[in-house]
């Protein structure tokens, strides 16, 4: 399909379960990979970046057992080294796959080869493989220097001092050697890992100290500047874990919900969730909406229970990158100019997304400036109707634009199969809570 109309439409009511979230479920699959035992791992997303991950495994001589139907994944553990010394790994663009994975293939003693579309190979990876190098690690660049794709042989791995690497570009890259120092022995019996910089996107190390801890590695923290490891250890499988639904997904059915009346709920995250995008909520609330968060759902109303115009915000979003693209949208449904700040990452992602976020909001009406890393966004009087929306085949793009059709007025999104990189359902979802 090259494109799909939506709308117009004015209300959206309902509820939505919401699939397993793409963070989580790449950092559980490699947990689960290099642990002693076997794990059961429910609620998995399956989207292309979770496949990707899965084709690559399977590779690597990981046995795993899918029930794709059930959502359940079983994970042979493979005691911390692929068996696999040699592998031709094509990863997409998934970025929770290959920046991990190229940590874990550094020590692993191997040749192998990681490349994706040629959208990875315009993201920087070049921090991560300066920090795998300080520790003894062989990586090549096959292109160009500090992008994928990246051709990895053994190396004589040693660590004798800290570890530094930047912060400030992508938190994957500290995610990746988190998650692989472990396996790396070390005269002290602990690895140091040095942030250079600010740390972006604090809420995602979160998880991934949350789940190394789940299974069985616990990582000491000195604010946000430097971790700890214990080194010259292996992961122990916790037997089952459950995938929590997505919080980044979660933020457009909110987003229904608050510009066109609701209540929308979604199911699956809420107070107890490990994953930051959950902030968002706190956003819509700022914007004037009605929120309720419980231990497992939220559900939003729009103000004043109804239909009411949301308020503008002036916000620091570097916490909940993904999740801010919505509050983009939103703002179009908004009183005022809202600023988003601190989105330099935004750069870096499926696309440049400041620049493509820019660009298809003035084609509804909208007044843009955009910055090195801020977006301000005031809204026309009126949406301009049967925008032709382009996706620049980053699946949040095509999410964000579906909410425009609340506005009273159609909207086409060009192709809309990008969705698949980590929601294939989420326009039968989205068609199921909206109404003229």
């Amino acid at each position: 399909m090259d494109y799909l109309d939506l709308g117009p439409y004015s209300r959206a009511q309902g509820t939505v379960n919401l699939p397993g979230s793409k963070s989580i479920s790449n950092r559980v699959l490699l947990l689960a990979a290099l642990a002693e035992g076997e794990t059961k791992i429910s609620n998995l997303l399956d989207s292309d970046d979770t496949r990707v991950m899965l084709a690559a495994l399977e590779k690597l001589g990981v046995k795993l057992t899918r029930d794709a139907d059930a959502d359940v994944c079983v994970v042979q553990g493979t005691r911390g080294a692929f068996q696999a010394k040699t592998a031709d790994l094509f990863l997409g663009n998934a970025g929770t796959a290959i920046r991990p994975l190229t940590a874990a293939l550094a020590v692993n003693g191997g040749d192998y080869r990681v490349h994706g579309v040629p959208r990875m190979h315009e993201r920087p990876i070049g921090d991560l493989v300066d920090g795998l190098r300080q520790i003894g690690a062989r990586i090549d660049y096959e292109a160009n220097e500090g992008y994928p794709p990246l051709r990895i042989r053994a190396g004589a791995i040693a660590v004798e001092e800290p570890i530094r690497v930047r912060g400030d570009v992508s938190s994957q890259f500290l995610t990746a050697l988190l998650m692989t120092l472990p396996l790396v022995r070390s005269k002290s019996g602990e690895i140091v890992v040095e942030v250079e910089g600010e740390l972006i996107s604090k809420p995602y190390i979160e998880i991934t100290i949350k789940l190394m801890a789940r299974f069985g590695v616990t990582v000491a923290r000195e604010g946000w500047q430097r971790f700890t490891v214990p080194a010259g250890m292996r992961y122990q499988s916790p037997g089952t874990i459950m995938v929590e639904g997505d919080a980044s997904s979660a933020s457009y059915f909110l987003a229904a919900g608050a510009i066109g009346g609701g209540p929308v709920r979604v199911a699956g995250v809420g107070r107890d969730s490990i994953q930051g995008d959950v902030a968002f909520a706190d956003a819509l609330t700022a914007m004037g909406a009605n929120v309720t968060i419980a231990q497992d759902w939220i559900e939003v109303r729009g103000v004043g229970h109804d239909h009411g115009q949301l308020e503008a915000v002036d916000m620091d979003f570097n916490l909940i990158p993904d999740a801010a693209m919505t509050i983009a949208v939103c703002a179009l449904f908004a009183r005022g100019t809202t600023v988003l700040r601190n989105i330099g990452s935004w750069r870096v992602k499926e696309t440049d997304r400041i620049a493509a976020m820019a660009k298809e909001l003035r084609k509804v009406g909208a007044t843009i400036e955009e910055g090195a890393d801020f977006l301000v966004v005031t809204p026309p009087a009126r949406l301009t109707p049967n925008a032709q929306i382009d996706t620049y085949d980053d699946h949040r793009m095509a999410m964000c634009f579906s909410l425009v059709s609340l506005g009273g007025v159609p909207v086409r999104i060009n192709d809309p199969k990008c969705v698949g990189k980590t929601f294939p359902e989420y326009f039968d979802r989205f068609k199921s809570l909206v109404r003229a």
